[in-house]
C-alpha cells in the first residue's frame, strides 16, 4: 500500500474531512479515547464517513508512524450519488445500463469486473459503504485505470439503492447459479442493473426479492460456479449484444 492511499493521526484526519477530502473510511483503534477522539467520531458522522474500530494492530501492520490510533484509508476516486446519476442519465438521453455488486470484497475481482464495465460501456457500477470492496490504489491498478473513467455510486444500503433503481425503471436483474432460466433468455433491452453477489455468500436474500428477474449461466463442468468477474463479463456482453442486435444504442 503506498503512503498516499492513507493518512493518520487523529488532527491530521479532522483536517481531511473538514476540508472535503474523499474518505473511504476511517480505522479507529478500539481502546481509543478522549475529547480529540470524540470530536473525530463527530465529524466523520457529521461527514457520513465509514468508521470502523480496528484492534490496534491493524493500524500498525499499515504503518508504524505515530498514527494515534486513527488512519483513514483515502479513495482515489469521488464517488457518485445514485440519486444524481440516475436522472443524469436519463436526461443524456441514454438506454442506461448498471452493474450492482453485492457484498464483492476482492480488490482483483472488483478491478477485473469494473475494466470490462468501462470496455462495455456499462454507465456505472454501484457498491455499498459498509461489506465492500472499495476505490483505492489498488482497485485502480487492478482495472487497468478504468475506474478513473467510470462512475462509482455509493450507497448506504444495497437494498435501498435496488428500490431505486426499480422506482425509476430499471429491470434489476440477479445474476445467481440458484437460477433455472438460461442468462440468454431475460431481457435486457431496457434499462437495466444486473446484480452480482460475493463469491463465498451470493446475493443477499433481501436483494434477492427485489430483483425482476433471477438469471444463471449454464454449468457443464464438475465446479459449480464461475469466477464473479467471469460471470460478469459473460453477462455483460450479453446485455451488449441484445442491444447491438436489436439497433439500439450500446454506450
Amino acid at each position: 500500500m503506498e503512503p498516499s492511499d492513507y493518512i493518520f493521526g487523529l488532527r491530521a484526519v479532522i483536517e481531511a474531512i473538514e476540508a472535503g477530502k474523499e474518505i473511504d473510511k476511517i480505522f479507529i483503534a478500539k481502546d481509543l479515547q478522549g475529547p480529540l477522539a470524540q470530536e473525530l467520531i463527530d465529524i466523520a458522522r457529521k461527514a457520513r464517513v465509514v468508521m470502523q474500530r480496528v484492534p490496534v494492530e491493524r493500524i500498525n501492520r499499515i504503518t508504524r508512524k505515530n498514527h494515534q490510533g486513527v488512519l483513514a484509508m483515502m479513495s482515489a476516486i469521488t464517488y457518485y450519488r445514485l440519486d444524481h446519476l440516475v436522472p443524469e442519465l436519463y436526461e443524456a438521453g441514454l438506454l442506461p445500463f448498471m452493474v450492482v455488486l453485492d457484498g464483492i470484497t476482492d480488490v482483483r475481482n472488483f478491478g477485473a469486473i469494473a475494466r470490462t464495465c468501462e470496455c462495455a460501456g456499462v454507465d456505472a457500477i454501484v457498491i455499498p459503504q459498509h461489506g465492500s470492496v472499495s476505490v483505492g490504489g489498488d482497485a485502480v491498478k487492478t482495472s487497468a485505470g478504468a475506474l478513473l473513467h467510470l462512475p462509482v455510486a455509493r450507497v448506504s444500503n444495497t437494498v435501498q439503492a435496488v428500490r431505486f433503481l426499480k422506482d425509476n425503471g430499471y429491470r434489476v436483474v440477479a445474476v445467481t447459479e440458484k437460477s433455472d432460466m438460461n442468462y440468454t433468455q431475460g431481457n435486457y433491452t431496457d434499462p437495466v442493473a444486473l446484480v452480482m453477489g460475493a463469491e463465498d455468500t451470493g446475493i443477499s436474500p433481501e436483494v434477492m426479492k427485489l430483483c425482476d428477474t433471477r438469471v444463471g449461466i449454464p454449468m457443464f463442468g464438475k465446479i459449480g460456479s464461475l469466477n464473479v468477474s467471469v460471470a460478469a463479463g459473460v453477462m455483460i456482453y450479453e446485455v451488449v449484444r441484445q442491444r447491438f442486435n436489436a439497433n439500439l444504442e450500446v454506450i
